[in-house]
């Protein structure tokens, strides 16, 4: 059976009540995409950003009147002009199948791949994690969680005690647990990632090796490495907490920073820990360092 697409053009703050106009008329799903080729970069957990023009898409069956779904929408903002709008007829598809032609398994480094459902690991030895892309921070997909897969590719996690601070979806804790960490600390202030990273451990049987907290609830006590996908302004404000964190030798990792904002990142480290060169990925960084002794 075919679908019908009803597509509107309006400015950020008015992408909800029309999502909300679309579903309460039938719409079978509503989804955002961006109309003005605006980049919006992985956002931080617990918060759903819209580009300043959004394009909101309403999907509706064959048989729907979608002329009179846009004189509603007409009369329901009123005065104010109307949203442009025109229909498209979507054809009928093999959605599942869909989706896995777009997310194949991914390769990071020499032997980490994630494995979306319904695939066969293209290299069974090698180290797989099973977790589907989505909307959750951290899926493999954007250069900062890869530019952390690959490092941790590259040096292990073999025996270590392990925080994943921002854990998102899970995936670098999951990742650390798979290459031998004795336990993985994940860290959020969304209570909806500690879910996903809990559910993603469990289906890649690594939730005997993974406990999350909320960061008040995080217990005392030192790791042998942190990793932190998070943001550049909240790594500058959690340096001296994250050198609390580390024992003196153990490594850092840190992620979602853009080019400009290396060198204050790095800066606000320097005095913890010794920071090696930056490494740079389709136009994000990665920082590593290792814990200094404490001064006496």
């Amino acid at each position: 059976m075919p679908w019908l697409q009803l597509i509107l053009e309006c400015p950020e703050e008015d992408a909800e009540l029309l999502s909300e106009l679309l579903s309460a008329q039938g719409a079978s799903a509503v989804t955002f995409l961006d109309s003005a080729d605006q980049p919006l970069f992985e956002p931080p957990v617990g918060t759903t950003p819209l580009w300043h023009q959004t394009r909101v898409i309403g999907l509706f069956s064959a048989e729907a009147n979608l002329q009179a779904v846009i004189t509603n929408i007409e009369q329901t903002v009123a005065p104010n002009p109307p949203p442009p709008a025109r229909i498209e007829q979507l054809e009928d598809r093999d959605w599942t199948r869909e989706w896995l032609n777009r997310f194949k398994p991914m390769q990071f480094g020499q032997n980490l791949w994630i494995i979306p459902t319904g695939y066969t690991p293209p290299e069974p030895a090698a180290t797989n994690i099973l977790l589907d892309p989505g909307l959750a921070f951290g899926t493999g997909t954007h250069p900062t969680t890869r530019l952390c897969l690959e490092w941790l590719d590259a040096h292990g996690s073999s025996d270590l005690n392990v925080i994943d601070y921002g854990c998102g979806s899970g995936i670098l804790a999951i990742a650390a647990a798979r290459l031998g960490a004795k336990q993985v600390l994940g860290v959020d202030n969304d209570p909806q990632a500690l879910t996903a990273t809990r559910d993603n451990a469990e289906q890649n049987g690594m939730l005997g090796q993974i406990k999350v907290f909320l960061p008040d609830e995080l217990p005392a006590g030192q790791c042998d490495l942190l990793l932190a996908n998070i943001l550049a302004q909240p790594l500058i404000s959690l340096a001296p907490h994250f050198a609390e964190r580390v024992k003196t030798g153990g490594q850092i990792v840190l992620s979602g920073i853009l080019p400009e904002q290396a060198d204050a990142v790095r800066h606000a480290y320097l005095q913890w820990f010794d920071m090696e060169p930056v490494v740079e990925h389709d136009g994000w960084v990665r920082l590593t360092g290792k814990r200094l002794q404490e001064q006496p």
